[in-house]
């Protein structure tokens, strides 16, 4: 190499020099038909760490009397038969949760069923034990039989261990936020509201009984969340009972729930199964939505009304320095029928592949029509059958 060129490559290395000292970290600096992209010390220590957890929700459960007078056993009530063949999808899950819609005010302040509904304490064990970790106590029936028995439903939730979310013992209470902590380290914040309380009033200054829907509160309390936890759980109790399809005012309530960044919508109330979509929030986020998980178990005895399920979602938690991603993946669907007898005997929530044309007339074809039914706007909806 003769002089020449060796002092011009010395110029091209220094002005090389001086261009990238005078760079940004990860700024693309052209350099003839070529480009550099120089990456900063700190980008390249930063390991990239993925945590995924599974979260379940099945519906409605209405504790009519035929159910617990069924469940009476010595000394008690045992509700385990009714639900033990759907224990093991529960437990799979890393967290549950239930919509338990009659209070489980316990027997001294007597059991009664509808239209004012008071159940056994037994109900939230048996819940316990098949692998339920949250319960949503905000609906419509909330308020059947006042004050003591909301209070003595959550004494019981409390003697369990079982977390409660929608209606409180008072307001200090109310202003603690649901979070539940998994050992995978993804927290998840559950909220819960109601339409309504079937025209009971909520008595006067103890609005912590019941969460009302109300935008500006649970627009607040979503904020309060974002700060407390990684996933916003909402739990809905709202839409036209027995109607097969969500309303509008569903539509546009969980299109609120969107824009404000919930993560996961679990509808109840209309008795029956309404499809599961996706809903894209304002900032270009996704909402995954079930509109209504039906019946899980009552003695409601229409077809659609035996029908439920227990539906699963992924969550992975992404982790690069500071910054904290969430999404939620892989929607999977179980449908669940409530099988009893003619003397209303025998209640059991049975996996609705497995039953025989003796269980249900057209088992396969009426299991087919509920597939195509919760898949309609989620083509991907995976059903379980194992």
């Amino acid at each position: 190499m003769d002089k020449l060129k060796f002092g011009r490559l010395i110029l091209v290395i220094i002005l090389f020099s001086i261009v990238s000292a005078c760079s940004k970290p990860s700024e693309i600096i052209p350099f003839g038909n070529l480009s550099f992209k120089e990456v900063s010390l700190m980008e390249k220590e930063q390991p990239i760490i993925t945590k995924e957890i599974s979260l379940s929700a099945i519906g409605d459960l209405l504790i009519h009397s035929p159910v617990y007078l069924d469940a009476m056993v010595d000394g008690g009530y045992d509700f385990m038969p009714m639900l033990e063949q759907v224990a093991p999808y529960l437990e799979r899950s890393t967290v549950a949760i239930a919509n338990q819609e009659t209070m489980i005010g316990g027997e001294k302040f007597g059991l009664s069923t509808y239209p004012s509904f008071n159940s056994p304490y037994e109900v939230g064990d048996a819940l316990k034990n098949i692998g339920v970790d949250v319960v949503s106590i905000a609906n419509n029936h909330t308020l059947d039989r006042g004050e003591a028995v909301i209070q003595s439903a959550i004494s019981h939730w409390e003697t369990i261990d079982m977390m409660y979310t929608g209606a409180y013992k008072n307001e200090i209470d109310r202003e603690n936020l649901r979070v539940y902590e998994t050992p995978e380290g993804i927290s998840i914040a559950f909220l819960s509201y109601t339409y309504g309380t079937n025209g009971i009033p909520v008595p006067d200054g103890k609005d912590y009984l019941v969460n009302l829907i109300d935008q500006e509160l649970i627009a607040s309390e979503i904020a309060k969340a974002k700060e407390e936890a990684d996933v916003i759980a909402l739990s809905l109790h709202f839409g036209n009972e027995y109607e097969r399809l969500p309303n509008e005012a569903q539509k546009e309530l969980i299109q609120f729930a969107a824009d404000q960044g919930v993560h996961i919508v679990i509808g109840h109330h209309p008795h029956v199964l309404q499809p599961v979509e996706w809903v894209t929030g304002k900032d270009g986020n996704k909402t995954f939505a079930a509109y209504s998980l039906g019946n899980f178990l009552s003695n409601q005895q229409e077809l659609y009304q035996r029908i439920g399920g227990v539906l699963t979602v992924k969550i992975m938690k992404t982790i690069q320095g500071e910054k904290d991603t969430i999404e939620v993946h892989s929607p999977e669907f179980l449908p669940t029928y409530v099988k009893f007898r003619p003397e209303l005997k025998e209640y059991r929530v049975v996996p609705m592949y497995k039953l025989t044309n003796q269980d249900l007339a057209d088992a396969s074809a009426q299991y087919e029509e509920i597939q195509a039914h919760m898949a309609q706007w989620v083509p991907e909806l995976k059903f379980v059958e194992e």
